[in-house]
């Protein structure tokens, strides 16, 4: 039997025009209209090419958020057995599953991107064909640098303190190491104080079991219990993003399709590299 799962990208898909020919269709306008009066901007408008504000964690991470569910309610075809987001992606998922409606999640995101926006003093890294037992030893050694984004098997991302981070890049045998465009050791410990911010208040938001299964980044297993989808967001922040064992997870649970909805090919990139064979779908406008 065909399985298909949906999966919704993070920060690093925005793109610069992106979301503009949702604007004539009338669930999108009733969402841009809604989106505008929770986050007192207009997402069209910052995604309005040229576009330099969607650069900023506290657009980017709202204009993704609205734009991938948007792209979710509209598209009809294949649908889901099982949801998945890439970081913010998560948000979309348990949105897509019925965890908790538009405006709530779209409250959620918005807090969590001015929180993170705010962060300064870190390092983020890209790591193309890192040795991966040496990897492993030298995150083992370090107590300020750690396992960000495990995306697939050629491709990780560290996180932590500028001074941590060098340091591991000095001995580490890599292909190459791509330092990226963000201000804050983001899926690291050093996010706690954000996290916490961002805890205090996702604790009194109630969630609902999935109607669909959902794999979180923290533990990339299916479950629809909206208890538990919280407790493992909860603890996003602070801890790397599995996807690759997410997307193994999902071929060993029969997924022979993934649909990817929102700008950008990033994940499908992720899919073909860990897990070939699988059909590809890409949507990314009306």
């Amino acid at each position: 039997m065909n399985k298909t799962a949906w999966v919704f990208p993070g920060q690093g898909s925005q793109a610069a025009g992106m979301g503009g020919d949702l604007g004539a269709h009338p669930l999108a306008q009733q969402r841009f209209e809604e989106a505008q009066t929770i986050l007192d901007w207009s997402v069209l408008e910052v995604c309005q090419p040229p576009a330099t504000d969607l650069q900023q964690t506290r657009y980017t991470q709202p204009c993704l958020y609205v734009v991938e569910t948007i792209l979710a309610d509209l598209y009809l075809e294949y649908p889901p057995d099982y949801l998945a987001g890439h970081s913010l992606g998560e948000y979309v998922a348990l949105y897509r599953a019925g965890v908790y409606d538009f405006a709530t999640g779209l409250k959620l995101v918005k807090l969590r991107a001015e929180l993170m926006d705010r962060i300064s003093g870190g390092k983020m890294v890209a790591l193309l064909e890192p040795e991966r037992e040496q990897l492993s030893v030298l995150l083992a050694q370090s107590t300020n640098v750690v396992l960000a984004n495990d995306n697939h098997p050629g491709q990780v991302v560290i996180s932590g303190t500028p001074d941590a981070v060098d340091a591991l890049l000095g001995q580490i045998q890599v292909k190459r190491a791509v330092p990226l465009a963000v201000s804050g050791a983001f899926h690291s410990p050093l996010m706690a104080t954000p996290a916490a911010q961002l805890n205090e208040y996702l604790e009194h938001i109630p969630f609902q079991d999935a109607k669909i299964p959902v794999l979180s980044n923290t533990e990339p297993s299916p479950t629809t219990d909206g208890q538990l989808l919280k407790q493992r967001l909860l603890t996003q922040m602070t801890t790397g993003v599995r996807w690759r064992e997410t997307l193994l997870n999902l071929a060993a649970l029969g997924v022979n399709r993934v649909v990817e909805l929102g700008p950008g090919k990033v994940l499908t990139g992720l899919v073909k590299r860990t897990a070939p064979g699988v059909a590809l779908v890409n949507i990314s406008s009306v």
